[in-house]
């Protein structure tokens, strides 16, 4: 792999890191929105958002592992990951009893989003960790340019 494919997989990972973090930060956000979409002429409650990604090249994970190992040899194409979608959590709604609020039923109950904000700390607990390491590495890639460049 050369520098500048290195480069190009931290980019592609910070990226992609970056929208997760923006996304988490929606979810987090809407926790308590029960007016989000308008489906079938009733209004529902925000449904939470995930980030899929894979990677550039297209190639399994095991593959891309084996040729980094050096078994097998993989693509020599981009590397990195690429955001393939935005999904939304098909998990059901909450049920919550709040007569109070503006929208409960008759029975009292208000259906509430279906997000769980200790979930969505630990993801961005982890999107921003991954996020660090790719910075990391990004200076390493570069630390190791400026060297080659001091060498000759």
């Amino acid at each position: 792999m050369s520098l500048f494919q290195g480069i190009n997989t931290s980019a592609s990972a910070l990226t992609a890191n970056r929208l997760r973090m923006d996304t988490i930060a929606s979810n987090i956000a809407n926790a308590e929105t029960t007016r989000a979409n308008f489906v079938n002429g009733v209004w529902q409650p925000y449904r939470r958002k995930m980030v899929e990604l894979s990677p550039k090249s297209g190639e399994s994970f095991e593959n891309l592992l084996q040729a980094a190992v050096g078994n097998v040899t993989g693509k020599n194409g981009s590397q990195g990951v690429r955001v393939t979608a935005i999904k939304e959590d098909e998990t059901p709604f909450k049920l919550v009893y709040d007569p109070s609020h503006p929208d409960a039923d008759k029975e009292g109950y208000v259906l509430m989003p279906n997000v769980d904000v200790m979930k969505e700390m630990v993801d961005m607990i982890s999107a921003s960790r991954s996020y660090e390491a790719n910075i990391t590495a990004l200076n390493a890639t570069k630390n190791m340019m400026m060297k080659a460049l001091e060498i000759r």
